[in-house]
Parts: C-alpha cells; structure tokens; sequence
C-alpha cells in the first residue's frame, strides 16, 4: 500500500483557523477509518512555538475537537513538498503560498480550503477570529466541520478504496 495522502492546512500564524481545520479533517478521517496524513502551518513567524489559541481551543472543545497538543510552526519549503495537497484558510496566504511555490518550483496543488464547502457562494475565505469575539470562533469550527467532512468525500473518490484503514 502507497502512503496515505497528506494534506497541509496554512493560515496566517496557525494557532486558529489551520490547527482547527486539521483537526477537523483527522477527526471525520478516523471516524469513516480513511487513512489520511494532515498537518498544519501558517505563513508568518509570530506565533511559533505557540499552542492553539486559548479562544480557538475553547470552541473547537465545545464541537468535539481537541487542539490541546497543537504547537504553531511556519510553512516551508519541505512542508510544502512533502504534502499531497495544501489548503489555504484565505485569499492572502493562498497568494503567498503560490509565491513560494513559483519561486521554489514546488508543484504541489494549492487551493483554498473552502472551496471544498458546500455552503460557499462567492467567498471562499476562513474569517480570521483573532480580532473578533466568541461568535468568530465558534462559527469558524462549524466551517471547518463542515468543509473537512467534504474535502474528505472528495479524497475518498480520488484515492479509491485502498486508502482506507483496516
């Protein structure tokens, strides 16, 4: 068996919207048992080091999804290479993240996360919850729920049925 697919989740500082969205996607990943590798990063250097946002793990707790072991890293070079597919949570980093990768000759697909949303129209951005209150937070784990959960229907038909787990 080749190795599962592994998926990279970029925000800006990846200590709410990346680690939330990986999370996400583990969680629906076990419970359907599909073998998948999914990791977070974000593009700026602020928060490395750093565990999730306390705001973030709160809500995230509250929807079944622990980000408690989570440390917040930079994407590089390797990280981008080594992944089958990298979501960006927004329009900004997705542009960076296509920088790196034309200046780099890195040819692993970006895409934005939410495109994978149903419920997207028009924007297909994570709403950052850093500057904002409760309600930010909660409703960027309902997306990330949401989305991972299609993103995963959607690996499942691209990698067939020996990806999944015994």
């Amino acid at each position: 068996m080749s190795r599962p697919p592994h998926v990279l989740m970029v925000c800006l500082g990846n200590i709410c919207r990346s680690p939330t969205a990986e999370m996400a996607l583990r969680d629906a990943a076990k419970q359907r048992g599909f073998a998948l590798t999914v990791s977070s990063a974000g593009t700026g250097d602020w928060h490395v080091g750093h565990s999730a946002d306390e705001r973030m793990g709160q809500a995230a707790r509250e929807h079944g999804l622990d980000l408690s072991g989570h440390t917040a890293r930079q994407v590089d070079v390797s990280a981008l290479r080594d992944a089958d597919l990298v979501l960006a949570m927004d329009r900004m980093n997705l542009i960076e993240l296509q920088r790196i990768a034309e200046e780099r000759h890195i040819t692993t697909p970006i895409a934005l996360f939410r495109t994978y949303d149903p419920l997207a129209t028009t924007d297909y951005d994570v709403p950052d919850p850093y500057y904002g209150g409760r309600d930010g937070f909660t409703t960027v784990v309902s997306l990330c729920m949401r989305t991972a959960d299609h993103l995963l229907d959607a690996l499942s038909h691209q990698t067939g049925a020996d990806e999944r787990l015994p």
